[in-house]
């Protein structure tokens, strides 16, 4: 009675060639009479690991040191010393003149730098390409291919590609640095008022002492300077997946149609139903019991498709 189980991957163990195959690797290792292996791909084992990347680049920033000023009295001339005459009095004028108050001066201020936030994909796991099994597993019908020494392997096999995976990290950039501007500020000057003689006394001579104003004004000291500050970068962690094993094609040892009884499927079928994959227990092992022993594999990160015996022994069943 057929079973629908497993393609005959290795059903005819004995044929022509066999001594040589088992010395191959194309070719199941040497096994007792009665055992079944199929050509599986086993899962990729991921590790993840941490990895510092910049978050914000090294800058630099300028200070401003302002410039120092001392405020000193001034003394300046108002009236000239003049000389007066008795008889006849000498005869003045009145002239206004501008007198510096405040030198002119540079003010420098500081315009901030300008950053912005940009997205970027970043590699975790490079694209690759593998073997992996076709249909032709329990339950669905197959061709079987020969090799050149018609030895019958049963397998399908498909060449697919993994894409690479990737992962959108954010960023700081400087649109600009941070720069500095200046502006003149004008020199005061203060008006003051004073008298010149226009024509001196002419007979008694009178001397007049010198008039002076005392005035406040600010000196520089120290000019204003700057100073180059170094900010430097800031990091962050992100996690990055690396395949570390797995995902390559093995012969594993499996039960099908010569070596696994109405029995040993009953008990394999009853195990999925416990485990919580639901499927007719009844000892055939057609669709339903295929979805769910695949659904099974792919949750316990077994090899999928074929019932192999660690997918046997994971249910807590033994091989025999």
């Amino acid at each position: 009675m057929s079973k629908k189980i497993l393609i005959a991957t290795v059903a005819v163990a004995t044929l022509v060639g066999a001594a040589s195959a088992a010395e191959s690797s194309d070719y199941p290792p040497a096994s007792d009479p009665g055992t079944c292996y199929a050509r599986v791909l086993i899962p990729e084992q991921i590790n993840v690991q941490t990895e510092q990347v910049v978050d914000r680049p090294e800058s630099t920033e300028i200070k401003l040191v302002p410039a120092t000023y001392e405020t000193v009295t001034e003394q300046v001339l108002v009236k000239e010393e003049t000389k007066n005459i008795r008889v006849i009095p000498a005869t003045y004028e009145t002239v206004t003149e501008q007198v510096l108050v405040a030198p002119e001066r540079v003010e420098t201020t500081v315009v901030p730098a300008e950053y912005e936030t940009y997205t970027e994909q970043v590699l975790i796991r490079e694209a690759y390409t593998t073997w992996k099994p076709g249909n032709g597993l329990y339950g669905r019908a197959t061709d079987a291919s020969a090799s050149s020494n018609g030895v019958s392997t049963g397998e399908l096999l498909c060449r697919v590609e993994v894409p690479a995976e990737y992962e959108t990290v954010t960023r700081t950039r400087l649109l600009s640095p941070e720069r500095t501007e200046t502006r003149t500020i004008p020199s005061t000057y203060e008006t003051v008022t004073k008298e010149v003689v226009v024509e001196e006394a002419q007979v008694v001579e009178e001397i007049v002492p010198a008039v002076y104003n005392t005035v406040t004004v600010e000196k520089l000291v120290t000019p204003a300077s700057e100073e180059t500050l170094v900010v430097p970068a800031t990091y962050k962690a992100i996690d990055k997946r690396v395949v570390s094993g797995g995902g390559a094609l093995e012969w594993r040892e499996v039960l099908c149609d010569t070596n696994a009884t109405s029995s040993k499927i009953r008990s394999v079928q009853q195990a999925l139903s416990d485990a919580g994959y639901s499927n007719p227990v009844d000892g055939e092992f057609g669709p339903a019991t295929l979805t769910a022993m695949e659904s099974y594999q792919r949750s316990n990160n077994l090899p999928v498709g074929y019932l192999t015996i660690s997918t046997v022994e994971s249910l807590g069943l033994t091989k025999n």
